[in-house]
């Protein structure tokens, strides 16, 4: 039997996982998608360590994710859509120096949007949205 590990022990209700904060949504959000760039990484080829970590880095930045958020929105339910808009209007983001308040808005927003489908056990509907982003980012290189 294999279990996914990106699958939550006890999924929530769309209403039980709305009750958490955006930003709290984006805090966990924010690992599980990093989870999921560092394993196509590795799938992709073996690689040093610091290379892994520096392509890493590139996808998990506030710029990149702010693409991303723009590149799904399109695919997104309304549902979906209202969680990435309460992670980008979110209030108490500090915005580190590296990213322009836009992008960080947005990129949280991407991450709330992560965080919620996994705890609403929503692993597929995740992954999809993974892939098209890591998709057209491969393309782009």
């Amino acid at each position: 039997m294999s279990i996914d590990f990106l699958q939550t022990a006890t999924p929530l209700t769309e209403a039980e996982a709305k009750q958490y904060s955006p930003l709290s949504l984006a805090f966990l959000g924010d690992s599980v998608y990093e989870v999921m760039v560092r394993e196509m990484l590795l799938r992709e080829a073996n690689r040093p360590a610091r290379e892994l970590h520096e392509q890493a880095v590139a996808h998990v930045r506030a710029a990149f994710q702010a693409g991303a958020a723009v590149r799904i929105a399109e695919m997104l339910s309304e549902d979906e859509a209202d969680i990435m808009r309460r992670g980008r209007n979110a209030s108490g983001i500090s915005v580190p120096k590296h990213a322009t308040p836009a992008d960080y808005r947005k990129a949280t927003g991407f991450e709330c949007l992560f965080g919620y489908l996994f705890l609403c056990g929503r692993t597929a509907r995740m992954r999809e949205i993974f892939s098209v982003v890591w998709s057209e980012s491969t393309q782009e290189r």
